[in-house]
């Protein structure tokens, strides 16, 4: 049976506030729990002024408290940005706070340019080329197999996950026997090959027997198809700002936009936009399923951000319903 999942950016919309975003995300992770989805994850962005969920941790803390059972997690924490012993501290807290609920994904991309780094006080890409080695200190750390012992830390034990969109994520992950999540939703291009390679590869750990696949999509789900394109014009609308160069906050729905659009930047929509779910809940359900079949993966998480906080909740509840067929 496949599991579902929600990943969210914790998104600042355009005439929102930033308060009013990590509300929006409560609600939708208090909707995932009720809906029986597995877990609910933000993402790590820095210095994007539509992204509220740079300081990862604590926004998961205040997920923790307003749900109960659904697990929490970082997908994921870009490991370049951070020293392995502060994450050890920051997720053997949340470990302590809410335990059997944490997952701790990890990526390898810093994502930041010069002004970033300067701000992080950090050299990314020559972090980014330690990042396996940071990954099993990190694992180390709350192992409690270093000569320094972080405290909360040592002795959680969040359930850690390899994040990527290449296949080095795919490799890695097979070599540490981890399980593996796939950020099909943006980065479509390796998804089959890196999935293929994971599982070729896999050399069963003590946190993971077999291959394990999360793989993402798009979801954007109303009761007529017209209504779901709609609702996912505000996150296509997004990536055409990221990929001009001029992100900012998460644009009010626009009717047509995708005709509006020069046919260079509709193929860029359409090939970033693989793996989507938009449509009716049969539509959006058939989508998903034929998802499944084709990357057998175990686990689908939904990203998906929409301008109104409560058209995503509707979104997810048709969904779930329509895939409990």
């Amino acid at each position: 049976m496949t599991d579902f999942s929600i990943l969210d950016l914790v998104p600042v919309r355009e005439g929102g506030t930033v308060s009013e975003a990590f509300s929006a995300a409560t609600e939708l992770a208090r909707t995932a729990e009720q809906v029986g989805c597995k877990r609910f994850w933000v993402a790590e962005h820095h210095a994007m002024a539509g992204i509220a969920g740079g300081a990862t941790s604590v926004v998961l803390a205040h997920i923790g408290n307003a749900t109960s059972k659904i697990r929490i997690g970082s997908g994921g924490i870009m490991l370049p940005n951070h020293s392995p012993f502060q994450i050890a501290e920051q997720f053997g807290t949340l470990d302590a706070l809410f335990p059997g609920r944490i997952d701790l994904g990890l990526g390898r991309a810093p994502g930041a340019g010069p002004e970033l780094q300067r701000a992080l006080r950090k050299d990314l890409h020559r972090a980014a080329e330690m990042f396996p080695q940071d990954v099993v200190e990190l694992m180390a750390l709350m192992r409690g197999e270093t000569a320094i012992h972080p405290t909360p830390g040592v002795g959680a034990k969040p359930e850690f996950w390899m994040l990527g969109s290449s296949l080095f994520g795919a490799q890695l992950a097979a070599k540490l026997g981890l399980p593996y999540a796939f950020a099909s939703h943006f980065a479509p291009d390796h998804l089959d090959t890196a999935l293929e390679i994971y599982r070729r590869d896999f050399q069963p750990s003590e946190a993971c027997e077999k291959p394990h696949v999360m793989a993402a999509m798009n979801l954007f789900v109303a009761e007529n198809e017209e209504d779901a394109e709609y609702l996912a014009t505000s996150q296509l609308q997004a990536f055409v700002a990221l990929r001009a160069g001029t992100p900012g906050k998460l644009p009010p729905p626009v009717r047509g936009y995708r005709d509006q659009l020069p046919a260079q930047a509709q193929a860029m929509l359409a090939h970033i936009g693989q793996a989507s779910a938009i449509g009716t809940p049969q539509q959006a359900a058939d989508m998903v399923r034929n998802f499944i079949e084709r990357t057998a993966a175990d686990e689908i998480i939904f990203g998906g951000s929409m301008y109104e906080p409560e058209a995503r909740s509707k979104s997810l509840e048709l969904a779930m319903d329509a895939l409990s067929i």
